[in-house]
């Protein structure tokens, strides 16, 4: 029977200094894993023993190659991936300008497929099995207010995730992605507690907003033996958010 351990792999978290990446970074660790965090900027979280830190700007143009490249210094056996990297920057759809709507698409999309490409060849000229993770969102399904980038971005993820995995198969890649709600991180802070935090709670099947935590086993999962037939697939992680057409009243 294949196992969740991941004792002996060495993975490189993108986007990993804070919230869902963070968590996936620390549960990783948990399963046996030597894990490369990375952010943007150099203040570095509270690694585990054995861990380490990257800084990485990956909207600059050899950002993704560079990361890679960083990475495979500080792990050699480098074979798992996260692409966890991304950010919000949305207003109004009328009000969306071509700089800010390019931004959101360089860095939750372009950032991600060259660094998933960076990693991929470095395996394949390695002859080395690996496995890959993305991080999608609810938003790649279903559209919200005034997030028109984020949501093409993240739809765009989940096509990613899918041709990565037909593109990568033949060399032992396996690409698979989680798809999070609504989650408590600082991307979400703005609707902490308010009226529209009480209307999430209500359409949350499981009643409450996801913590970064409840998005780690799904990753772990996917990127494990255990999950080892798997690929092109997505996770949901929402707590029902998507299931139900209304709520509770």
């Amino acid at each position: 029977m294949p196992t969740f351990s991941l004792a002996g792999n060495c993975a490189l978290v993108t986007g990993s200094s804070q919230g869902i990446g963070y968590a996936i970074a620390q549960a990783l660790h948990v399963a046996g894993a030597r894990v490369v965090f990375h952010g943007k900027e150099a203040a570095q979280p509270a690694l585990p023993a054995g861990s380490s830190y990257l800084a990485v700007d990956l909207l600059s143009p050899d950002g993704p190659a560079q990361l890679v490249r960083s990475a495979l210094g500080a792990c050699a056996d480098l074979n798992l991936l996260v692409c966890n990297a991304g950010g919000f920057f949305d207003v109004p759809f009328l009000e969306m300008t071509s700089e800010t709507f390019q931004k959101t698409l360089d860095l939750n999309v372009r950032a991600n497929y060259f660094v998933a490409q960076a990693f991929a060849r470095e395996l394949v000229a390695r002859k080395r099995p690996g496995s890959i993770v993305t991080t999608s969102s609810t938003n790649g399904f279903q559209p919200e207010d005034d997030s028109s980038a984020y949501d093409i971005s993240k739809g765009a993820m989940v096509m990613l995730t899918r041709t990565l995995a037909q593109s990568l198969a033949p060399h032992g890649i396996r690409v698979n992605g989680i798809a999070p709600g609504l989650i408590r991180t600082p991307l979400t802070a703005g609707l902490l507690n308010t009226p529209k935090q009480q209307h999430y709670e209500k359409k949350i099947l499981l009643g409450r907003l996801g913590e970064p935590e409840d998005c780690a086993g799904a990753a772990v999962f996917l990127l494990s033996p255990a999950a080892r037939y798997i690929t092109g697939q997505i996770i949901v992680i929402d707590g029902g958010l998507t299931l139900g057409q209304i709520g509770r009243i």
